[in-house]
């Protein structure tokens, strides 16, 4: 049994960012019910481009990646008898989880107040661009914005003197960080609710969530009272630690060593190089002599790692007790033996997708298809004692699809 099995979630938003919240709850056993304008459905589904990359046909991962696993219903909540519907579906849910900004909330009736008038233990949650307080709390924006740029990424990983910045390394970057943030803390407020009674309104921000991705860094920037800065792309690393950079393979691929003691790993490193000679070099007998005649070693490793493939190399240093890595690409890491031996990429219907993060009893997280457009709507009527006469009546009002 999944965690949340039994919990039900009642979602009106749209694009990436609070949908994937509803997602993560989906994997974890929730009844997501997906609230869709009734005419155009959830504007994501027009996504075909990102970067340069077209999906034709479906299934669309574009839509898939934050929607699978939920159910769709087309309504028009600014019809009375929509607005009646959402209220209706609102008295048994568990969350109620919405993207819309203030504004929209008050006139379309979903405002914290007026879903808790229908049920007053519903976890109200809100996903925002800029916070639910302060002057722009009424503005929209998107992860690029919000997350990427306000919050202080783009600035610091861009090295000084690039021209413009450097933009997220996919789409929904923010977006899908964020959205983990936001399940997270609505579980939270199933807890709270569960062990007191007490329900709770449950906020994120790409704005917030930003920050805390970044929050190290701030940290530092703080206390030294200086911005961090990015560092200029370069073929190793360190500076003073040549088993903490990149190194080239014979076939154009990068290994890269992060081990934060030179030291203590220098012996095993040369002889799964098949060097074990360098390891009695003086030059590299402890870290001060490592740090002083790191040049040196950088340019000898360089030589012995350019000289063999990566496959190879992967083989020799699986015997490697310090932390090193192959750099791939998102295929590379997708075919990754380790990320399929975990489940962390599984079967969604027809599409392959990641999982969400966090498992429990290690144990596969279950991966359901994304809805089509209103798939669900008579399937939830039904289920909310609706009887036929009165759902073809509302389809053909236009508040439900």
């Amino acid at each position: 049994m999944r965690p949340l099995e039994g919990i039900r979630v009642l979602e009106v938003a749209m694009y990436g960012f609070v949908p994937s919240a509803g997602a993560v709850l989906a994997d974890w056993g929730a009844d997501v019910v997906k609230v869709e304008h009734a005419v155009n459905g959830d504007p994501q589904r027009g996504l075909r481009r990102t970067g340069t990359f077209r999906v034709e046909g479906d299934p669309n991962p574009n839509v898939a990646h934050a929607n699978r696993g939920k159910r769709s219903l087309g309504l028009d909540m600014a019809t009375p008898e929509g607005r009646e519907v959402l209220h209706e579906l609102a008295k048994d849910a568990d969350v109620f989880l919405t993207s819309f900004l203030p504004a929209a909330r008050a006139r379309f009736g979903i405002d914290v107040d007026d879903i808790r008038a229908v049920n007053p233990r519903i976890v109200y949650a809100r996903g925002t661009a800029l916070g639910p307080r302060g002057p722009e709390a009424g503005k929209g924006g998107y992860d690029m914005t919000a997350f990427w740029a306000r919050a202080g990424t783009a600035a610091s990983i861009t090295p000084p003197g690039t021209e413009g910045l450097i933009s997220p390394p996919g789409p929904a970057y923010g977006d899908t960080i964020s959205g983990t943030n936001l399940a997270g803390g609505i579980a939270a407020a199933l807890l709270r609710r569960e062990r007191t009674g007490e329900t709770s309104v449950v906020d994120v921000s790409l704005l917030g969530s930003g920050l805390w991705a970044m929050g190290h860094a701030i940290g530092v920037s703080l206390r030294l009272e200086r911005p961090w800065e990015g560092v200029a792309p370069s073929g190793h690393g360190s500076p003073t630690n040549p088993l903490s950079g990149l190194y080239r393979t014979a076939d154009d691929r990068y290994v890269s060593f992060v081990m934060l003691q030179p030291a203590k790993f220098w012996a095993n490193v040369c002889h799964c190089l098949g060097h074990p000679e360098l390891a009695d070099d003086p030059r590299f007998a402890t870290a001060e002599s490592i740090a002083a005649h790191t040049d040196e070693a950088v340019k000898t490793l360089r030589e012995i790692i350019a000289g063999r493939t990566l496959a190879e190399w992967s083989r020799r240093l699986a015997a490697l007790d310090g932390p090193w890595a192959p750099v791939q690409d998102t295929l590379q890491a997708a075919a990754d033996a380790q990320v399929r031996a975990n489940g962390y990429i599984g079967d969604a219907g027809e599409l392959e997708l990641v999982a969400s993060p966090v498992q429990f009893d290690v144990d596969d997280t279950r991966l359901e298809p994304a809805p089509e457009f209103a798939a669900h709507t008579e399937e939830i009527l039904t289920e909310l004692g609706y009887d036929w006469d009165r759902i073809l009546a509302l389809k053909a009002s236009g508040a439900v699809t």
